[in-house]
């Protein structure tokens, strides 16, 4: 067992800053973040006057960092996903040990190149599959391992995406495009496919998909809809989508109501209603959602055959009111369903009253982003990891699976194998 270990933290967004870096500093004097690197000037000497670092271990880009000598144990690789492979392979080669934010990339031959290269280094790489590490899920894991539904024959879920949480992320923000980040049922849901597979104790033979963005685009546009919130929309007084209610006034997204946190926080380093409202006035989040240049789907159905025969439907959508998640989990004994939302497991033996067990959901993805750094310590200190961390290989069968999703939802649902 070592005492303490030291972090290169790259990318200084909303994962790296704001979800893991809170959680490393928990530990005190067992985790020293030592290095940083981050393209934004007031994010970084935020950051590295919190830490105490000097100039010399403050970088622009992850590229920077890792072109010198080695500057840590570990290094945590939060960017955007079409960097995560160009950073994570000479990573390895330095001789880090990566916490890898999912996705791992879009590109089926780079996630490929990282596992190989991780195998010829030795290295160890834990993909933020963030819903392995969660009380919620560890429970349906020991109910569904302890046979109380006998054997899961068929698995249904819906990932409520939620109409802010879309517009926000997948319709204005950094992850609207394609091309210039993933597929979205692989942004959004890679560790969603790889919790059920988990949860289920199945691998994926056949998929097929269907989906499109169907509604956010020009010809949805209501009569008298502004380019941006804040240029005179006539249509802003019923637009559910409208920026200034999402960002400002929204009960549970809203600067005005207290939420300084996730979405505010992407919008501005310190929000408040003045920074909040210029960045509407001047940036990307204040873009009418019926004007912008998003191409990926905003709802998506997936089947998966396993390779034992059952079966795996998941639905992804942007139109719903919440953002959480919903499973039931059929089999030869019994049912269970999952509903993170209200936080109870129900299980219903076959001719048997059913069981309902509650679990308090925690923030930040329902206690997985502090369960995913407290797995990651423990393995970095030499001790026991506990069962949701996963090898790299097992971590890339979803995205596998989102890959074939997305090349059979272009190819008019087509089934395409995976073994």
């Amino acid at each position: 067992m070592k005492d303490s270990f030291t972090v290169a933290l790259i990318g200084l967004g909303n994962r790296g800053k704001d979800a893991y870096l809170p959680e490393f500093l928990k530990y005190g004097d067992k985790v020293r973040v030592n290095a940083i690197a981050e393209p934004v000037d007031e994010k970084r000497n935020e950051v590295a006057k919190l830490l105490g670092l000097a100039p010399e271990q403050c970088f622009r880009t992850g590229e920077e960092l890792l072109a010198g000598p080695r500057l840590a144990d570990a290094a945590v690789i939060a960017t955007m996903d079409r960097q995560h492979v160009p950073q994570a392979v000479p990573a390895l080669q330095k001789g880090y040990d990566l916490l890898l934010e999912k996705p791992v990339s879009p590109s089926l031959e780079e996630c490929d190149l990282l596992a190989r290269v991780a195998r010829e280094t030795g290295r160890r790489v834990v993909v933020c599959h963030v819903l392995r590490y969660t009380a919620f899920y560890k429970k349906v894991k020991e109910l569904l391992d302890g046979g109380a539904v006998g054997q899961v024959m068929t698995v249904q879920a819906i990932e409520n995406v939620g109409y802010w949480h879309q517009s926000h992320s997948f319709v204005r923000g950094n992850w609207r495009r394609t091309d210039e980040s993933s597929p979205m049922l692989l942004q959004k849901c890679c560790h969603d496919l790889d919790l059920y597979l988990w949860l289920a104790g199945k691998s994926a033979k056949r998929v097929s998909s269907f989906g499109s963005n169907s509604f956010f685009n020009a010809a949805h546009a209501p009569k008298g809809a502004a380019a941006r919130c804040l240029d005179g929309c006539a249509a802003k007084a019923d637009c559910p989508f409208d920026a200034e209610k999402i960002y400002l006034t929204n009960a549970a997204t809203g600067i005005d109501a207290g939420n300084d946190g996730w979405p505010c926080e992407v919008l501005a380093a310190h929000p408040a209603h003045d920074s909040v409202l210029d960045a509407i006035r001047t940036g990307p989040y204040g873009r009418c959602v019926f004007a912008c240049d998003n191409d990926v789907v905003d709802h998506q159905v997936v089947n998966v055959e396993m390779t034992d025969g059952s079966t795996f439907g998941f639905t992804m959508t942007g139109f719903t009111e919440h953002n959480t998640r919903f499973a039931r989990f059929l089999g030869t004994a019994g049912e269970l369903s999952a509903d993170l939302l209200s936080g109870d497991i129900t299980l219903t033996p076959f001719g048997k009253p059913a069981q309902v067990f509650h679990i308090d959901a925690a923030e930040g993805h329902s206690g997985g982003d502090a369960g995913l750094v407290k797995a990651f310590v423990e393995l970095m200190l030499g001790g026991e990891p506990g069962p949701g961390l996963t090898s790299l290989d097992v971590s890339l069968e979803s995205h596998r699976i989102a890959l074939a999703a997305e090349k059979s939802r272009l190819a008019g649902g087509a089934a395409v194998e995976l073994q």
